[in-house]
């Protein structure tokens, strides 16, 4: 049986705007890399997206009742999530291996499990 992950990407916000068009080619070229291998050893991408930057996020929570809403960022971090995959996968060793793919320099990728019966994809 299958097991949905969130394949989770943070970088460093200022760093993307501050790459080249170049630099931001050879990203993308990794990203369509890691599609590629997933569909080749058998993984299922089901999803996915590269988020706005943190500056446009909105924090959504209830305090004494009443609904408030921040507007981001929230956190002085180097890093912020930047995008994500989520991928259907019998592998979680080789999806980590495709992982390599996407990890670049300091970078780092984060795989996780979702709670089975949770996901609604």
């Amino acid at each position: 049986m299958s097991t949905t992950y969130a394949v989770l990407l943070p970088a460093d916000e200022s760093a993307w705007e501050a790459a080249s068009a170049d630099d931001r080619a050879a990203t993308y070229a990794r990203h369509h890399a890691f599609m590629a291998a997933l569909a080749e050893r058998g993984h299922r991408l089901t999803g996915g997206a590269e988020l706005t930057h943190s500056r446009e996020t909105r924090q959504v929570r209830r305090v004494d009742g009443d609904l408030v809403v921040t507007d981001g960022p929230y956190a002085e971090t180097a890093e912020q999530l930047t995008g994500f995959y989520l991928v259907e996968s019998d592998d979680p060793d080789d999806l980590v291996a495709c992982c390599g793919l996407l990890a670049d320099g300091d970078g780092a990728v984060e795989v996780r499990a979702a709670v089975p019966g949770a996901t609604t994809a």
